[in-house]
């Protein structure tokens, strides 16, 4: 605001006043959420305003700039040169900027340390103690590029010598502990170096040097009833459309015409459409058509999104995610002809049970992690998990359906568009700081404690509010008995607030998942082969058996024709 007086309240009540230089309505423009406040003039006032399609942009492009400096600078040192450009994307995210004044102390010699230095500006001094003086002596300078600190991280020793910000300060990139074990603590460099204390006679310290094997680092190998809707931003709409090669035999299902498809039952309905069971009329088997309304996506402006949620499932073959087959289209609908998955959402089992046991938490889990591990293994994020979308097929199995969020990203990159179920959006989505597939591993911690519990960690009266919880930090969340330790921990190194922290993003990928304690004697290979018995059975009386799913009354809204082309392709 340029010039005059706002004032703002809720519900007749009277919050505040504004003057100049104050800004309002970001958070909903942030999060896609309704007004949380009511602001008028009580004066002439001049405002700056911009809308949300610019403000997304702009904060896409700083977000985007801030990383390639960080990476760019990154690459330049020597150290870092030969990394790989995921493990500098995790290593440039996790970097947080630090100012110390001349003269001021960065590291005390004989304190403990849990930070590693990288000098980005500046110069620093080194100074220790060394046998026959009484004063630490300067022993080196270091300057933009160099990096200290390490040794007491190495080594769980305590700091070695001072170092102490030169002329005009200092401006270092600073990572903690558990990220430089993680990223930079196994480069031959790093253990190897030999900065001469030795030598010199450094003596108020114990510098007897620990024996530690030295390990070249390997590049990172590389139908829904919207119970909790999801909330989405207009897309970012880099090359959604242009995603995989399909896997699968395309003509093996270009028979079916949609003429053969005949209307058994609702499964699931929500704002795009709905989920239909269907039966091919010649040969009796039964299938689920999602129905998505043209006009609706048009509206909304989810056109790459509708594609890319195609060419992912197209090209998907795995047995932990539901296979798309064929796509139909006609003036009002685009259609999907879909695995059909009759035990019913894990959502609906789950609310009828209230909870689910450790087993029955780590089976599901378990579906999900492999479906993980097969689409981040493809460079595609998921973004929508929760349990509405996560169906049981006819043995039990878990599978995962909707794809309407997920993208393919491909490796060391990241995307920008505000999407998620509000319960389960990682911190970096909420504050737009760009996010990639460990927005998922996130998730994966918000799904075991809700299987276990009944309810997810963060939850508010309305998506603002349950934003404001999530940023508090799941070190805020109060966990029931009923989790036990083991599963508290793997909830909570799945829900760090630095995503490069996440187990399942670290350097053994989702291995670190599947070796957690709290996965201990699980049958990992069973249930790749499908061998393990699933702890729920479905029970179906035949294959137009709807009784897994609550009833939904019929379509009676027929939407208005959308004739623009953009589903020429579908």
């Amino acid at each position: 605001m340029i010039v005059g007086e706002l004032e703002v309240s809720q519900n007749d009540d009277v919050l505040g006043t504004m003057g100049a230089g104050k800004v309002f309505g970001e958070l909903a423009i942030l999060y896609n959420c309704k007004r949380t406040a009511t602001v008028k003039a009580v004066s002439d006032a001049e405002i700056w305003a911009i809308d949300r399609s610019v403000f997304q942009v702009i904060m896409m492009k700083t977000g985007m700039q801030r990383q390639k400096e960080h990476i760019q600078f990154l690459k330049s040192i020597p150290l870092l040169k030969n990394l790989s450009s995921e493990y500098l994307m995790k290593l440039a995210d996790s970097l947080d900027v630090d100012f110390f004044p001349e003269k001021e102390y960065i590291i005390r010699e004989g304190t403990k340390g849990d930070t590693f230095y990288i000098i980005s500006n500046g110069k620093v001094r080194v100074s220790q103690f060394v046998s026959g003086f009484t004063e630490p002596q300067e022993v080196r300078s270091l300057t933009t590029g160099d990096y200290f600190g390490e040794k007491a991280l190495l080594s769980e020793d305590v700091r070695t010598a001072n170092v102490i910000a030169d002329v005009g300060g200092c401006e270092c990139l600073v990572i903690d502990r558990m990220v430089f074990n993680e990223l930079l603590g196994q480069i031959q460099e790093i253990q190897n170096k030999d900065y001469g204390d030795e030598e010199r006679g450094a003596s108020r310290l114990s510098l007897e040097k620990k024996q530690i094997g030295t390990v070249q680092v390997d590049p990172v190998p590389t139908p829904s009833t919207f119970n909790r809707l999801p909330i989405m931003k207009p897309a970012d709409h880099a090359s959604a459309a242009s995603s995989c090669e399909s896997l699968q035999d395309k003509n093996e299902y270009a028979h079916i015409l949609m003429s053969d498809l005949e209307g058994i039952a609702t499964l699931g309905m929500g704002g795009f459409g709905r989920v239909e069971l269907v039966q091919n009329i010649n040969d009796k088997k039964t299938y689920a058509l999602k129905c998505l309304k043209k006009s609706h996506i048009v509206e909304t402006r989810q056109q790459d999104h509708v594609y890319s949620e195609k060419n992912i499932m197209m090209a998907c073959k795995s047995p932990f995610i539901s296979k798309l087959y064929k796509t139909y289209k006609d003036n009002r609908y685009v259609y999907m002809l879909i695995e059909a998955c009759l035990g019913g959402e894990l959502w609906t089992i789950l609310r009828d049970r209230s909870s689910f046991d450790d087993f029955t938490s780590k089976f599901y889990t378990g579906c999900v992690v492999e479906a993980f591990s097969y689409l981040h293994g493809k460079g595609i994020i998921y973004r929508d998990l929760k349990p509405e979308n996560l169906l049981l097929d006819t043995r039990g199995y878990c599978k995962l359906v909707d794809f309407g969020f997920a993208k393919k990203i491909g490796f060391g990159r990241k995307t920008w568009t505000f999407c998620g179920t509000p319960e389960y959006v990682a911190p970096e989505i909420i504050l737009n700081k760009g996010h990639d597939v460990s927005a998922d591993y996130w998730s994966l911690g918000i799904l075991i404690y809700e299987l276990l519990t009944g309810y997810p960690p963060f939850s508010g009266s309305d998506p603002m509010k349950t934003y404001t919880i999530i940023l508090k930090g799941i070190d805020m969340v109060e966990f029931p008995r009923r989790i036990t330790k083991t599963a508290g921990i793997l909830i909570k190194r799945l829900c760090r607030d630095n995503p490069s922290e996440r187990i399942g993003y670290q350097k053994n990928g989702i291995d670190d998942i599947r070796k957690h304690k709290w996965f201990q004697g699980f049958d990992w290979e069973g249930l790749k082969m499908q061998r393990v018995v699933p702890p729920i059975i479905p029970k179906l009386n035949g294959c137009t058996d709807t009784s897994n799913f609550d009833q939904f009354p019929k379509d009676r809204d027929i939407p208005s024709e959308e004739l623009s082309g953009w589903d020429a392709d579908f």
